[in-house]
């Protein structure tokens, strides 16, 4: 993946992590990049969820378009080159989706592949240059109650966290689990 000049847009800590242990220059954008969106030519970099059964977690996804819920195309564009990664579509979201009917739901209707917050903000700025984007979970393996773990601004809340590990410790234990091999797929795409 040629990225020279480009900032690798990260809603996480942890996927700016990922993106500059692949060598890559990050910003950190928070979750519907509610920290604002950097100058230059961006990249939305990080984690998605699957919309179909068609995706594996892990999975990455050098995507060449990303749609609204109506299916707008709200950007287009070549793909990034990433090594190993397939291409696809991006829905931008406003908030997670994690129940699955309205996961195949939305592809239905959109044709998307995965969703995520971040893209939406970025395409929107005009200043999207690509989106490689790794799956984290899928219509039979949800977030469940990880989904509502982080702050707005990204970072992960400790005490949303114990619940969750808590309440549902298999699942919440399983999600971990997959967005750490979707953050190990993410980097080696990047590297």
């Amino acid at each position: 993946m040629d990225a020279d000049g480009l900032i690798l847009a990260c809603a996480t800590s942890a996927e700016a992590s990922a993106a500059r242990r692949a060598g890559r220059d990050a910003a950190l954008v928070g979750l519907r990049a509610s920290r604002g969106v950097p100058e230059g030519r961006l990249v939305s970099f990080g984690l998605a969820g699957a919309l179909h059964d068609g995706l594996a977690v892990g999975e990455v996804l050098d995507a060449t378009r990303v749609v609204d819920a109506t299916g707008a195309v709200l950007w287009e564009g070549g793909p990034l080159g990433a090594a190993g990664a397939r291409g696809g579509t991006i829905l931008a979201a406003d908030e997670v989706v994690d129940d699955p009917a309205e996961r195949r739901r939305l592809h239905e209707a959109t044709g998307a592949d995965a969703v995520d917050m971040e893209s939406g903000p970025l395409a929107r700025s005009g200043r999207l240059a690509g989106c490689l984007r790794a799956v984290s979970d899928t219509p039979d393996a949800t977030l469940g109650a990880l989904a509502g773990v982080l702050h707005p601004d990204g970072r992960l809340s400790l005490a949303r966290l114990a619940r969750a590990l808590g309440s549902h410790p298999r699942a919440s234990r399983r999600a971990i689990s997959q967005s750490r091999l979707a953050l190990r797929r993410l980097q080696e795409a990047a590297a």
